[in-house]
């Protein structure tokens, strides 16, 4: 797709998640442009709302699907506002697909860990769909999954699907939880306890707070996964999506061009990634 204008597009569904997380299913209005759109997991787009602007958003949909893009949107600035007073109907328009992936390909054969803090269950969201589109490609697949209270857990409705429609091994944990709460809780690192990871043939994808990165990376890095086959998402640092703004630089390297994905190896050696 072209880069440099957007396609238009209408808000056919919207899901309420959370408080301030809502699910926007777009609809590429042309049926040509809506054919040929084409994006692999982990890249984002640049989602405009005319009169407001635009803001970059990661992509939550399934590749396979080329009838509508989900984007997984917070509550958090001028242009996501004015998205959450948009209802069905309403048209947008995007940019896009910008940005590096996961390699899904290259990790076919292996087994597969998936950790996500908050809001990084939106961008893990598109891996997760490739993997059950390809469920026998892969080894074991576990996704661990944090968050500060249960109430703001995102796509508890999909949980048992992933369980067990696509037999992903599922662990989820809050930091903090009322009297009736029965699950986990603690640090998303409490739950590397109830899982057994095979170093030789795992690869990793984190997203989450960039401060989660540290300490589940270094835990990994212990198990002997190798810093080239974890991998973490920058989607946080996003802005133009080409470079232009110099927002999203971290000292010579333009997260948004060369990222938002990158191995472990790589962000070590960008200083203040992280």
């Amino acid at each position: 797709m072209e880069t440099d204008r957007g396609y238009k597009c209408c808000i056919t569904n919207i899901v309420e998640l959370t408080d301030q997380e809502k699910l926007f299913q777009l609809r590429i209005t042309d049926p040509m442009e809506r054919e040929r759109f084409r994006f692999q997991p982990g890249q984002f787009l640049m989602l405009e709302i005319p009169g407001y602007g635009e803001a970059p958003i990661s992509i939550s949909s399934a590749t396979s699907n080329h009838e509508f893009i989900e984007l997984c949107v917070r509550k958090a600035g001028h242009v996501t506002s004015a998205l959450f007073n948009a209802r069905q109907g309403a048209r947008v328009a995007v940019r896009g697909p910008f940005g590096s992936s996961f390699p899904m390909s290259e990790m076919a054969g292996h087994d597969i860990l998936l950790v996500a803090g908050g809001l990084g269950l939106a961008p893990l969201r598109a891996p997760l769909f490739w993997i059950n589109d390809h469920r026998d490609q892969y080894g074991n697949v576990h996704l661990l999954y944090g968050t500060k209270e249960p109430s703001q857990m995102l796509f508890t409705y999909q949980f048992e699907e992933w369980k067990t429609v696509s037999h992903i091994d599922l662990h989820t944990i809050v930091e903090q939880a009322p009297p009736e709460w029965s699950g986990n809780r603690g640090m998303i690192t409490d739950l590397f306890n109830n899982i057994s990871i095979d170093p030789v043939r795992t690869y990793a994808i984190v997203c989450g707070p960039p401060v989660m990165f540290k300490f589940v990376c270094q835990y990994l890095d212990k198990q002997g996964i190798p810093m080239n086959r974890m991998f973490v998402s920058l989607e946080r640092r996003m802005h133009c999506g080409m470079g232009k703004c110099c927002r999203c630089m971290v000292g010579s390297t333009f997260t948004c061009v060369d990222g938002p994905v990158f191995d472990y190896w790589s962000v070590m050696n960008l200083k203040e990634a992280i």
